[in-house]
C-alpha cells in the first residue's frame, strides 16, 4: 500500500488515505491543523479532478476554484504512524458558493472530526465570481447527508488585546502570487506560544478569507484572546482586514 492514496473514488463521494510520519507531526506528535488544511485542499481537488473540472480544466476559461471559508472540529488529532481518511462531499451550492463537507477517520475507522468549507469560481481577470448555478455536474452529484458541525457565522470586529507582525516572504507565496492559504493558518497559531499548544488542542478553527496578501507586506496579527480557550484574530494588512478567525481551544 502507498504512503498515501484514493480509497473511495466516485461521484458523490470521494475519499482519500494519508499516513502520518514523524516528519509531518507538531510537537505534541500529532497531525498539524496547517497540514491538515493542506489535506483538505488536497481531497477537494482530487474530487473536482475526478469530475473533470479541476484547475486543467478550468484554467481553460480563465477560472479556477477559491476557498473562502474553512471550520474544522476535532475530537482528536492522528498521531505520528497512523493512518487518517478524509471524506468529502458536496451539500449544498448557490449562484455564488459551493458548500463542501469532509469526514476525517482514524486508523480504526472512526470519526474524529469535521471539516465545512466553502468555495468559489473566480475568473483570474476580473477576480469576480462566476455564476455556478447551472453548472451541470454540481446538481447531479449534489449528496443528501448533513454535516453534524454548526456552520461558520459571521467572525465580527473585535477589540484587540494582544498584536504581532509578520513580513510576508517568498516562501509564503504560492503559484498565483499571492500568500498560501495555509500560511494564514500557521501565522494564526504563531500568535501562541509552544506552552500553550501543549496544555490546549484546537477543537474547533474557523477561517475566512476576506481579501487576498502579497509578498513583501507586512501584516499585523491582532487578537482577542484575554478567554484562552476561545480566541478572536483577524490578520490586518494596512489596517484593512484580510483574514477573520476563530480558535476555540480545549483542555488536552
Amino acid at each position: 500500500m502507498n504512503k498515501n492514496q484514493t480509497i473511495q473514488p466516485d461521484l458523490k463521494q470521494y475519499s482519500q488515505e494519508f499516513f502520518l510520519t514523524a516528519g509531518e507531526c507538531n510537537p505534541e506528535g500529532e497531525l498539524p491543523l496547517p497540514l491538515l488544511v493542506t489535506r483538505v485542499i488536497e481531497v477537494a481537488t482530487g474530487h473536482a479532478n475526478a469530475w473533470g473540472v479541476g484547475y486543467d480544466r478550468l484554467v481553460r476559461d480563465n477560472q479556477g476554484w477559491v476557498l473562502t471559508r474553512v471550520t474544522i472540529e476535532m475530537k482528536r488529532y492522528p498521531r505520528v504512524n497512523e493512518r487518517y481518511s478524509l471524506t468529502t462531499w458536496i451539500e449544498d451550492y448557490n449562484r455564488h458558493f459551493s458548500q463542501r463537507n469532509m469526514e476525517v477517520r482514524d486508523k480504526d475507522d472512526v470519526v474524529i472530526g469535521y471539516v465545512r468549507t466553502i468555495w468559489m469560481v473566480i475568473n483570474f481577470t476580473t477576480r469576480e465570481s462566476v455564476d455556478i448555478s447551472k453548472l451541470s455536474y454540481i446538481a447531479a452529484n449534489v449528496l443528501d447527508r448533513p454535516c453534524p458541525i454548526e456552520p461558520q457565522r459571521r467572525l465580527a470586529p473585535f477589540t484587540p488585546a494582544s498584536r504581532s507582525s509578520h513580513r510576508f516572504t517568498y516562501t509564503d507565496c504560492d503559484f498565483n502570487r499571492h500568500v498560501n492559504t495555509v500560511r494564514y493558518v500557521e501565522l494564526l497559531l504563531n500568535h501562541f506560544s509552544l506552552e500553550h499548544f501543549d496544555r490546549y488542542r484546537v477543537a474547533r478553527f474557523e477561517i475566512a478569507f476576506v481579501q487576498e496578501s502579497h509578498y513583501g507586506e507586512t501584516a499585523d496579527v491582532v487578537a482577542d484572546d484575554a478567554n484562552p480557550l476561545d480566541c478572536r484574530l483577524d490578520i490586518n494588512v494596512d489596517a484593512k482586514t484580510h483574514v477573520r478567525a476563530r480558535i476555540a481551544f480545549a483542555q488536552r
